[in-house]
């Protein structure tokens, strides 16, 4: 599956995030997985909130990390299918 950039994000409902230091712990209560994130996952995690766009994100990180958003829109795209496999966001609605 792949993320356009219109996509609207948001966490899966059974999915938590706690701030670790300098990353996050996620939390799957169906599975009782963790899975330990690098602070570029946690300040992604930290802007899905279910009614941005991955573009809308991926702006807001251009502007918290000062870098080029064409750097960014490929690796988040990335990120964004991954993290829907794994379940910890929401698979998005066509």
């Amino acid at each position: 599956m792949e993320i356009a950039s219109g996509t609207v994000l948001r966490l899966a409902d059974d999915a938590s995030v706690q701030h670790a230091g300098d990353g996050a712990v996620v939390l799957l209560a169906r599975s009782g997985q963790l899975y330990t994130c690098n602070g570029t996952t946690e300040a992604f995690l930290d802007k899905v909130d279910g009614a941005r766009s991955l573009d809308q994100i991926i702006d807001l990180l251009c502007e918290e990390f000062e870098v080029d958003k064409g750097t960014l829109d490929q690796d988040m795209a990335a990120l964004a299918t991954d993290l829907v496999s794994e379940g910890i966001l929401a698979a998005p609605v066509a």
